[in-house]
């Protein structure tokens, strides 16, 4: 079983928010960093999906979008309890947190929304050319979703710097504090 310096051996980071609030670039970095990380992809996992997959920020998409949460979790749950600091890069709103948490198996992990100004994530999502998701409407509607959501404020950076290695250093020392834990 995998150790490092990781301080503590169960460690499973989720990045989330709205499209384009920076989640890739700051998990990341945040892996790069760790002895022994693995990133987990949330996107990936709807991508597993090869027929009949609905939007996931439809309605209609609710029971799809529990399914692919929870194998994420599982999976993310897995690599975290084998010693790696699991980041988890991917949209999981406050609403899918409680599942989330219970498919990894895991007593604890860490959890903080990146929730830069709407504006901001609709010009990275139409300039970004690594992601195939530039929708502007689902974007604005993923952001007010994410704005309204009941969360604990320490769970949330509002208006993170534009630097992705200042962002980065704010959400280790938060988990390294103990602020991000969930639950």
């Amino acid at each position: 079983m995998p150790r490092s310096d990781n301080r503590l051996v169960e460690r499973l980071l989720v990045v989330t928010g709205p499209p384009g609030a920076g989640k890739s670039t700051v998990a990341r970095i945040l892996a790069d960093r760790a002895g022994f990380s693995v990133l987990v992809n949330g996107d990936a996992f709807f991508g597993f999906l090869a027929s009949g997959a609905i939007h996931p920020w439809l309605v209609e998409a609710n029971e799809q979008n529990d399914v692919v949460i929870r194998a994420a979790a599982a999976a993310a749950g897995k690599y975290a309890s084998a010693g790696y600091l699991t980041l988890y890069d991917g949209v999981i709103g406050p609403w899918f947190l409680p599942t989330f948490f219970s498919e990894t198996g895991l007593e604890q992990l860490d959890y903080l929304i990146l929730l830069p100004e709407v504006e901001r994530c609709v010009q990275r999502i139409g300039t970004r050319r690594d992601h195939a998701f530039h929708d502007e409407a689902a974007t604005i509607k993923m952001h007010s979703e994410f704005m309204n959501a009941q969360i604990d404020d320490r769970h949330v950076l509002t208006a993170p710097p534009d630097d992705p290695q200042a962002v980065a250093a704010l959400v280790d020392e938060a988990s390294r504090t103990g602020k991000l834990a969930y639950p």
